[in-house]
């Protein structure tokens, strides 16, 4: 709307279609991208999440062989592979059962393993054995099969 002043000058006054459309735009591209930034935070926070359960469950097998020292270091019944099923009848095979189960409760495509290594050092004139298990969790992060799962490894002595 176009007025004239006391002066005689032509006044603009209000907004024009364009401006208030422009003014849109730049509300509209500025709440797109606070929407995208709510997206990506609330993925790194389900991957984190997804890490720090791995990471508990590893340092639950790990105490769980810590609670049956003699079956983990002298039997070796906690060694199992990844994709492999613990034999039920003796604590060890049992806990590794209830572990497995809770990896492929609790995290997506779960899974884990155990690898036991003695080492004999005989240093000193006595020989010591030091018994090294690592445990692999491994777990699939994204709804794409074709990636590659994410692991956590933790290497534990008895």
């Amino acid at each position: 709307m176009i007025t004239t002043n006391h002066s005689g000058q032509p006044s603009v006054r209000g907004f024009t279609m364009v401006e208030a459309l422009v003014a849109l735009l730049v509300l509209s591209i500025g709440l797109l991208g606070v929407g995208l930034m709510q997206f990506s935070s609330l993925r790194s926070n389900h991957g984190s999440s997804l890490r720090s359960q791995a990471t508990f469950l590893a340092y639950d097998i790990a105490d769980r062989m810590r609670a049956n020292r003699a079956a983990a270091i002298d039997g070796g019944e906690y060694d199992i592979a990844l994709a492999a099923a613990g034999a039920s009848g003796t604590v060890a095979g049992d806990d590794l059962i209830r572990w497995k189960q809770s990896l492929a409760d609790t995290l997506p495509g779960g899974d884990g393993s155990v690898a036991r290594t003695q080492v004999t050092n005989a240093a000193g004139g006595t020989p010591i054995t030091v018994t090294t298990f690592t445990v692999t969790v491994r777990w699939n992060d994204s709804r794409d099969p074709a990636e590659a799962p994410l692991q956590f490894v933790m290497e534990t002595q008895l």
